[in-house]
């Protein structure tokens, strides 16, 4: 065991040495899932204790109340060029482990190819324009296990698959490990997630005809070569609280704070060791029936047409329903970058849990 963990350090300190961290590297991965979180402006890291837990904090899934748990989930952005899916499935175990499946996708599809348009002649060819798509792909396994010893504390990890491509020009695989942990007492809620906190590693490989390279040349484009691209970690915290108004009413208050450690970012708070991207969030709900959501987050420095600088921020809105504990359906007023840049879209998820499923009855012929 001790030489196999020893091999696994030594082999990412290899591949770290001849690779290049991306400061947005997988950045579909930030988008979120579920028209919950994204209504709360993404503050689930300790509230969350359903099937989405597997990407909010996989340490919510020992929370989760049924036994089988399905959630699906998509969106369009940019005007409908791409499009966000998720599904995801979790099956408890026992009182205390979960384990869940995940896939998230986002892909722009039906994308022109005029790399060849115009033939050795100089002469525009209509004919050889192609389309392509390009997707990134993620897939999570995620396992989560409440602490007996420590009431109201839960722990959970992801191993995370990744494939990216962009036509049949170039693709990657990659590969990362999540970490999470939630801890509950008495309607305060506290969790951490350290996303990405292997670093994850893609491999990108690249596949070019000679026409193409020979395009790029005469254009002056680079040549890209086979490479290895890391996902830094990103350190997510969050608390929050659940109060009992009385006659049914409740509400839960959250705050989460995204730290990344890859120089400044245009965040609110940041510094050339640590950027800190807090955000709000918001849930007042009757009898686990019907819940109103609000969040604010994404705040950003821009600067207007006088070149004065502004603090910009990003309100999200959302409506839940619960049918008799088994199908939820949640909408999403949000985008996925400021106001004035990006627009807004309309998010609806489903969940469905059950805790079994039925057995088919057999038939009972008369004699």
């Amino acid at each position: 065991m001790k030489r196999s963990l020893l091999f696994f350090v030594v082999t990412l300190l290899f591949l770290g040495s001849y690779a290049q961290t991306a400061k947005y590297s997988n950045e579909f991965l930030s988008l979120g899932v579920g028209a919950r979180g994204l209504s709360m402006s993404n503050t689930l890291t300790a509230l969350s204790n359903d099937v989405t837990s597997a990407y909010w904090n996989p340490a919510g899934l020992s929370r989760m109340e049924q036994k089988y748990q399905l959630s699906l989930m998509h969106a369009a952005y940019f005007a409908n060029i791409a499009q966000y899916d998720y599904a995801g499935i979790a099956y408890k175990i026992d009182t205390v482990s979960t384990v869940a499946f995940s896939f998230i996708r986002l892909g722009i599809d039906n994308i022109m190819n005029t790399t060849l348009l115009m033939d050795n002649q100089g002469n525009f060819d209509y004919d050889r324009i192609s389309m392509f798509s390009t997707a990134d792909m993620a897939f999570l396994l995620s396992y989560a296990h409440q602490i007996k010893k420590v009431k109201g504390l839960s722990i959970g990890a992801n191993v995370k698959i990744i494939r990216r491509n962009i036509g049949d020009f170039a693709g990657a695989w990659g590969f990362g490990l999540d970490f999470g942990v939630q801890y509950h007492h008495k309607g305060w809620q506290a969790g951490a997630m350290l996303r990405d906190g292997t670093s994850t590693f893609n491999a990108w490989s690249y596949n070019l005809s000679d026409e193409v390279i020979e395009v790029f040349q005469q254009t002056g484009n680079e040549i890209p070569e086979n490479s290895l691209e890391i996902t830094l970690p990103k350190l997510l915290v969050g608390a929050g609280k659940y109060i009992n108004f009385g006659k049914g009413f409740n509400g839960t208050f959250a705050i989460d704070f995204d730290c990344t450690f890859d120089k400044k970012r245009n965040t609110l708070i940041r510094s050339n060791f640590i950027s800190i991207d807090p955000h709000f969030g918001m849930e007042l709900g009757y009898k686990n029936i019907v819940a109103l959501r609000a969040g604010i987050g994404n705040f950003q420095q821009e600067k207007d047409f006088e070149n004065k600088t502004k603090t910009t921020m990003q309100i999200n809105l959302g409506l839940g329903v619960n049918i008799k504990n088994i199908v939820s359906i949640d909408y999403a007023l949000t985008d996925i970058g400021d106001l004035s840049i990006a627009p807004y879209s309309h998010v609806f998820s489903l969940r469905v849990a059950l805790n079994h499923f039925s057995k088919p009855q057999k038939k009972v012929l008369d004699n």
